[in-house]
């Protein structure tokens, strides 16, 4: 198997390991944070005396994990790094209290330099992770620490207002379902209190779900109050709030004054960090003097059980989505840390997918996923330098086409009933959660091995609804038939048009209601075919738009009942061929839950227990053009 993410690093495992556990860096306000040492040793188990670049992982998921030992501790440590695993503040074996992201700029500082003093340091310090993990490294990249050498960012933020945790206003609810399993779980409470933790590991985050809004005492996380305080001070603290400038949620915000180091920040079209990840290649590669680099892939959210799936939900890559994940990375520092010639690559490098593949129907795998395939790319920049902004229009007669409509005064009006959402059916998903229910007793079956189940699935997916959506009431078929949903689509493509890059939306809207939302979900269609006779309707990428913060406001500004407003939208950038026979498709509708919190249409979402039915409009004429923007690369290109 050949890829253009086949790495070549110059590392071998010569090294033995030894572990140094339980040491406490004691940050700048005194708290001890644990933390692992592996260091590079000799066959007899002495650590060698030449001092070694060091690489650190900062992790709430507990430093004690067996597959970060192997992946992050020892691996590297074998191949000549020293690796440093910390369990960040209020976590596991670290002091003090947890609160989501906004300690870890000083702390990941202090961890960085107290590492690049130690004498088997040679005084550069690479960091390293996924997700929280990536966070953790933008966060200390803000204070500059002068021993931060490079950065591998895998699935991380960028302005948390503007995507992941907070889109347009809404929240995105999976920070509430975190908190509830793995999050919460792993509470020092939890893990102190036999009643606590019983009380968490019985929660099922779906009838929390059902039971929406989120109030303060009211859910499990009551038992871990300090858990609560930061999911509802997420969820409900204003857009012009100075919590979306800190340095620990707001990364693009303090570019000037970061830090100058190689990075990689690497991401998948169906992880719940596209959008941050390439917003953060963009501003960053454009500030900085250093080398910065964007692989995009078509995974959905995780490191190395992501980077190694040939498929992301229902859509099946095949074997050239698979990758080396870890020899990626050892190549990167290799090169930045070691010095070694083994990472000569684009500053860009992209999964085309379903580029290649023969423009017929959709076929089987076998497995009753879709069969997609694809191909990598590399490119100079991102967004790429040859595409064609090309807009898409909805039209009267539901056709999504080039040309801007020509009728004079032309719309489309459905109900919004916030007790009965649109169901999330994969996309940009991840740790929408629930733990399995089992029969065993929290002493028989704990926390840490009581399994989770997705709720809303992640990646590619059909979407029609089927008994095991949540939400979703029987008879189970497309969404497209709802009442509540409006789509456009394009004729069958005489020829393939394939986009690469950002997504934008505008919906020209109005409300009868003083608050509401717009949502937007852009689809390749696969007409009929005998794996799938009712065709497929591939999710690409979505987003939503609170009435009250449009126009990418901070500041929230009511709606006036019956205006027309344009509420514009990005949903996240994706790469994808739409074959011939295919159909370009649109849906606006007015939720998608649970991926985001429901508005109640009363100006007071998210919280608050009323709820009133909207009557929404959909303006698609000459005044009023509803269209998406799409980035169509030039097929002439090949």
């Amino acid at each position: 198997m050949a890829t253009t993410l086949d790495p070549d690093p110059v590392s071998e495992p010569d090294y033995g390991v030894t572990v140094h556990q339980d040491l406490g860096v004691v940050v700048r306000d005194g708290t001890r944070l644990s933390t692992d040492v592996y260091r590079p040793a000799d066959a007899d188990g002495t650590p060698v005396d030449d001092p070694k670049p060091a690489l650190l992982v900062r992790t709430p998921y507990g430093k004690d994990d067996p597959d970060r030992i192997e992946n992050h501790g020892r691996w590297y440590a074998r191949r000549g790094y020293v690796v440093a695993i910390q369990d960040v503040r209020g976590r596991y074996e670290s002091e003090e209290e947890f609160y989501l992201l906004i300690n870890e700029p000083e702390d990941g500082y202090d961890t960085v330099e107290w590492l690049a003093d130690r004498p088997y340091c040679d005084g550069q310090v690479g960091t390293m992770g996924t997700s929280y993990m990536a966070w953790v490294q933008s966060a200390l990249a803000t204070l500059d620490p002068p021993s931060l050498s490079a950065m591998f960012v895998n699935q991380g933020a960028a302005n948390g207002w503007e995507a992941v945790l907070r889109q347009n206003g809404t929240f995105e609810m999976r920070w509430l379902t975190w908190a509830l399993t793995i999050g919460g779980g792993f509470a020092k409470r939890a893990l102190e209190d036999p009643d606590v933790q019983r009380a968490l590991a019985d929660v099922d985050t779906r009838r929390v779900l059902e039971n929406e809004p989120v109030l303060a005492g009211q859910t499990p996380l009551r038992h871990i109050p300090d858990y609560e305080a930061w999911v509802l001070d997420l969820m409900t603290t204003p857009g012009d709030d100075e919590l979306w400038d800190s340095r620990g949620l707001n990364f693009t915000r303090h570019a000037e004054e970061s830090a100058d180091v190689p990075t990689v920040y690497a991401g998948g079209w169906y992880d719940s960090y596209t959008k941050a990840t390439s917003d953060s290649f963009r501003t960053f590669a454009a500030a900085k003097d250093n080398d910065h680099y964007l692989i995009m892939g078509p995974w959905t959210h995780g490191g190395v059980a992501s980077w190694t799936k040939p498929y992301s939900g229902e859509a099946w890559f095949g074997e050239p989505a698979v990758t080396d994940y870890l020899g990626t990375r050892l190549a990167f520092f290799d090169r930045y840390l070691k010095g070694g010639d083994c990472w000569d690559r684009d500053p860009v490098t992209y999964f085309r997918m379903a580029a290649g593949e023969e423009p017929t129907a959709a076929t089987g795998t076998g497995s009753g996923k879709l069969r997609r395939g694809g191909e990598w790319a590399t490119a100079s920049d991102w967004p790429l330098p040859e595409v064609q902004e090309t807009s898409y229009y909805a039209h009267p007669d539901g056709t999504l086409a080039p040309g801007e409509p020509d009728a004079r005064d032309a719309s489309t009006t459905y109900e919004f009933d916030p007790a009965d959402p649109v169901p999330t059916l994969g996309g940009n998903c991840s740790s929408y959660y629930t733990f399995e229910p089992r029969e065993e007793s929290i002493e028989e079956l704990p926390v840490a091995d009581r399994p989770t189940l997705s709720i809303t699935g992640r990646g590619g997916y059909d979407q029609r609804t089927r008994p095991e959506t949540f939400g979703a009431d029987p008879p189970y078929g497309p969404l497209e038939e709802r009442d509540d949903v409006v789509v456009f689509r394009t004729p069958p493509l005489e020829e393939p048009v394939e986009i690469a890059g950002p997504i934008r939306v505008r919906v020209y809207g109005s409300t009868d209601a003083p608050d509401t939302d717009f949502t937007a979900k852009l689809i390749d269609e696969y007409p009929p075919s005998g794996d799938f006779p009712g065709g497929f309707a591939l999710n690409l990428c979505d987003s939503v738009c609170r009435a009250r913060y449009r126009g990418y406001r901070r500041e929230p500004d009511p709606v006036e009942p019956g205006e027309v407003y344009a509420f514009d939208m990005e949903p996240y950038p994706t790469a994808n061929r739409f074959a011939a026979g295919h159909r370009i498709r649109l849906d606006i509708s007015s939720s998608n839950y649970p991926r985001y919190d429901v508005n109640h249409n009363t100006g007071e979402s998210p919280g608050g227990r009323e709820r009133r039915v909207a009557t929404n409009t959909v303006h698609h004429d000459r005044e009023h053009p509803t269209h998406v923007e799409l980035p169509v690369r030039p097929l002439s290109e090949e």
